[in-house]
């Protein structure tokens, strides 16, 4: 960020005391994440109000637990079918690549239909849903997480957009 530093010095010199503080709280949680160049991210959220922290967090954790988590020790053991299979003489990365695929593809499809708030085939209902942030004891702040299927492969852990899952 030494290139973009004076850019962002000039911004946070344009907030407020309590823009710049969330916005200055903000950069050093995504910098803790892992996030190298937070800047977009922050500005987003400081005057957007888009709550990109909690997209940041919940999509990640996606791929931590549902999609990669298919590459740890033992996970294909768990499955009858696959253990049928590589007794048969499968190919465990194989396997791994074929169930983290489909668990990507599984958590897209989740995240888009949380994303279209209501379910389009079910005529005369009048419910629908929204995935909101909360805070820190798990109340509402009102600020909803759109669009959350648009982002999963970008926040692949890998760097590599999910590029490893249909080779």
């Amino acid at each position: 960020m030494s290139d973009l530093q004076p850019a962002w010095q000039k911004w946070l010199d344009s907030l407020d005391v309590s823009r710049r503080a969330a916005a200055d709280s903000l950069h050093a949680q995504f910098s803790a994440l892992g996030v190298t160049d937070p800047a977009d991210l922050v500005k987003s959220e400081v005057m957007e109000g888009v709550p990109q922290l909690a997209r940041f967090v919940l999509l990640r954790s996606l791929w931590h637990g549902a999609i990669d988590g298919w590459t740890g020790p033992g996970s294909l053991d768990q499955l009858p079918a696959a253990q049928r299979l590589l007794a048969a003489g499968a190919d465990r990365e194989e396997l791994v690549r074929l169930a983290r695929a489909v668990a990507y593809e599984a958590v897209f499809a989740t995240l888009d239909e949380l994303d279209a708030g209501g379910d389009a085939n079910v005529m005369g209902v009048e419910g629908g849903w929204v995935v909101m942030e909360s805070d820190e004891d798990g109340s509402p702040t009102g600020r909803t997480l759109p669009a959350l299927h648009e982002d999963l492969l970008t926040m692949d852990p890998s760097g590599r957009d999910g590029a490893d899952l249909w080779q």
